[in-house]
Formats: structure tokens, sequence, C-alpha cells
């Protein structure tokens, strides 16, 4: 391995509200699960360092809240992203249907725009019994979209590991043909500070969701 050889991805995990984007990325992040998270406004911000294909790879994985009413302005989170999880459950048929406008959402935001921008999509909640979607209708879906597929249980940590690191290998790989690629080579670096677990961004203020680290300054 080339310990030299890093690259920063920008990840951004989105969905219908309450399908569970935030307990599948603290069960990928920090292997937790909690009952009660709070509903995530804006966008909240975790880290994890992975290594793939003798590549150091540096995640920033936003977690975007999803409330209709704040559609227009999470969508701005989007920019600059380098992969994309879109995120149902399988126990609720709306958020299974909302998937065509979040994937629109993203295209229409990814610079430039593109169909081989990487996404997975994730069926969570596995672990329960009032299932809605069928495997079969999700798995159709993607294949007609050529989008990989995994039923995942955050609860269980079922398949969340193989499904965050299928998006960031194939990141990575989009990132290779740009003859490299890290968060600074975009050309749309920008900075933003987060103070006292609130996240500015322009006019608008977003808290975090209580169990978010503090985060001094990001840069994507």
């Amino acid at each position: 391995m080339n310990p030299r050889k890093k690259v920063d991805l920008k990840l951004i995990i989105i969905g219908a509200l309450g399908v569970g984007k935030t307990s599948l990325l603290h069960q990928y992040v920090h292997k937790t699960f909690y009952e009660d998270y709070q509903t995530t406004l804006g966008a909240s911000i975790l880290s994890k360092i992975i290594v793939l294909d003798d590549t150091t790879l540096k995640l920033q994985i936003w977690d975007t809240g999803g409330q209709e009413r704040f559609r227009s302005m999470v969508s701005t989170f989007y920019k600059g992203s380098d992969g994309c999880i879109l995120a149902f459950d399988v126990t609720d048929l709306e958020s299974f249907e909302a998937l065509d406008t979040w994937r629109g959402d993203v295209l229409a935001k990814t610079i430039p725009m593109e169909q081989s921008y990487p996404m997975v999509v994730l069926g969570n909640k596995i672990d329960l019994a009032d299932r809605q979607v069928p495997q079969e209708v999700a798995r159709g879906w993607c294949k007609e979209k050529d989008i990989p597929y995994f039923e995942v249980s955050a609860k269980n940590d079922i398949n969340v590991v193989q499904a965050f690191e299928m998006l960031a290998s194939r990141a990575l790989s989009r990132a290779g043909s740009w003859g490299g690629n890290d968060l600074w080579n975009h050309g749309q670096s920008r900075k933003f500070e987060v103070r006292s677990s609130f996240f500015f961004f322009k006019d608008f203020i977003f808290p975090f969701s209580p169990q978010s680290p503090p985060y001094i300054v990001v840069y994507f």
C-alpha cells in the first residue's frame, strides 16, 4: 500500500423523512444504533477513514434532512458531492415511490450533470415485519436505472458496511477517471464554519442531530 495515496470524498445520504438515514450513518461510522434519533434539520456530517484498493479514503458523509419544506435548501448540499446513497423504508411505500424525485434532484445539482454519478439504493428496516415494498420491485427499479441495491437494517447492522463501501469504491473509480481527485480539485472548494453544534449556511442556521460530534471547520 502506498501510504501517500490519499483521497477525500464527499458522500451524501438522502431520502424521505423517517427512513433511517441518521441511523444508517451512525451504524456505519460508530457501530451504534439509537431508537430515539431526532429529525435532522438541514444537514449533519460525520467522517470516517477507510482503506480501499490501496488508497486511504477520508469520507465526509452528509446526512440530509428529509422534510419536504426544506427540500430546496437541502439540495444545495448536493453540489460537489462524489456519490450518493438513496435510502427508503421497506415498510413505507411512499418513501420508495419518492426515490425518482430524490434521484432527479441529485442529478440536477451534480456538476457535471451525468448519469454515471455514483449511487446506491438502500432498502432499510428489513428487520420489521410489516413490509410494503417487495424486494423484487425495489430490485427492478434499481436494475432499470443501473444502480446497486442493498437490503439493509441499521438496527441489526445488516449490509450497512457493504453498501457504504460499494459507494465509496464507485466514487473512487470515478475520481480516478478524472486523473485523480480530492476535495480540493473540484474547483468548488468552499468553507463552512460550525459553532456550538450549529451548521451555518448562507442565511440559514441548522442544528445538528444531538448525536453528531462537533466540527469546527468543514471544507468540500
